[in-house]
């Protein structure tokens, strides 16, 4: 089964989610209107509402509940990426101008608050309380988080057990929450929600891991931004902290590895962290979370959406961009 597959069997709930992004954005305020749709036009993979419908299909199915979380995730990992270009100053994100490139520094915050307040608004919606004190948890622990990641930029001696608490928290949480979430709103059993929760966090993890390897290994025009973007920006991710351990040339990857760093010594510290193993230590890394993911889904009733679940999961492990 293909990820198209999926996405065109549920392809008129997708759309619902679609046109609720759009709704969700909308202002008078004209240019925080623009701000606000730049990234949304982008597109994106939509893993998150995805996980929310599959998940949904464990209970009683109601797409006008289900949209809504979809919808509300969505667009808080839309703030987050809007935010993230921000502290990263990055210039381009999926191929075009960031926000922050096109409208600068303060319009991009305030748009980046305004789509994650029209998600709050929009989850309000939702007549669960535990819903509300999950998702309130998790934002918590996800601010929490990216204020880690800012402490440990360019620090070459952090440890792999930072690394793993960092990409949980940047990654795998919102996907664990979108498929809880999901299975919630739809009264799943708690069996049910448990093992979705675990899938969704171990495909997180094998999610952020893989992105990192494709940092260092794709191509700008599959990345839509520059090859080792992250460990120019300071984000020193797994094949990276394996080559400051293992590498034969770590002494130099140290030295190389700081904030004033040049193209030379960029390009310098990519070839040492390739020639390290790092990126094949990252695959094995990222394989064995997804062997957890899969155990997860031997949990749940083997259906359309199991299997489903099962070929996101692998396309998130092999995919290229």
């Amino acid at each position: 089964m293909k990820l198209m597959d999926i996405y065109f069997s549920l392809k008129s709930d997708i759309d619902v989610v679609e046109r609720r992004l759009h709704d969700e954005v909308h202002t008078p305020q004209r240019n925080l209107k623009k701000a606000s749709t730049h990234l949304l036009k982008a597109g994106g993979k939509r893993i998150r509402p995805i996980f929310v419908l599959l998940a949904g299909k464990f209970g009683n199915y109601d797409v006008d509940r289900l949209a809504k979380v979809a919808t509300a995730l969505e667009l808080m990992h839309m703030a987050s990426l809007v935010h993230d270009d921000v502290i990263d100053d990055a210039a381009l994100r999926r191929g075009a101008p960031t926000v922050k490139s096109e409208w600068g520094n303060r319009m991009a915050m305030y748009a980046g608050d305004f789509i994650f307040a029209r998600s709050l608004v929009l989850l309000s919606e939702v007549p669960n309380v535990q819903v509300h004190q999950l998702l309130s948890k998790s934002i918590v622990s996800m601010c929490e988080g990216e204020i880690e990641q800012i402490r440990d930029f360019y620090n070459v001696d952090q440890n792999l057990r930072t690394y793993l608490r960092r990409i949980k928290r940047k990654t795998a949480l919102l996907l664990s929450v979108s498929t809880t979430l999901g299975a919630m709103v739809a009264e799943c059993k708690r069996e049910t929600v448990h093992a979705l929760e675990r899938f969704g966090y171990y495909a997180g993890m094998a999610f952020q891991i893989i992105d990192d390897i494709l940092d260092l290994t794709a191509t700008p025009k599959k990345l839509g931004k520059p090859v080792g973007n992250d460990l120019r920006q300071g984000n020193l991710t797994l094949p990276v902290l394996y080559a400051l351990q293992h590498s034969p040339e770590r002494d130099v990857l140290r030295a190389n590895i700081h904030r004033d760093m040049t193209e030379t010594e960029a390009q310098e510290a990519i070839r040492i962290v390739r020639s390290s193993g790092g990126l094949e230590y990252a695959h094995r890394m990222a394989d064995r979370y997804m062997e957890k993911c899969l155990h997860a889904l031997t949990k749940l009733p083997q259906m359309e959406a199991t299997r489903q679940l099962t070929a996101i999961a692998h396309f998130i492990n092999e995919r290229d961009h």
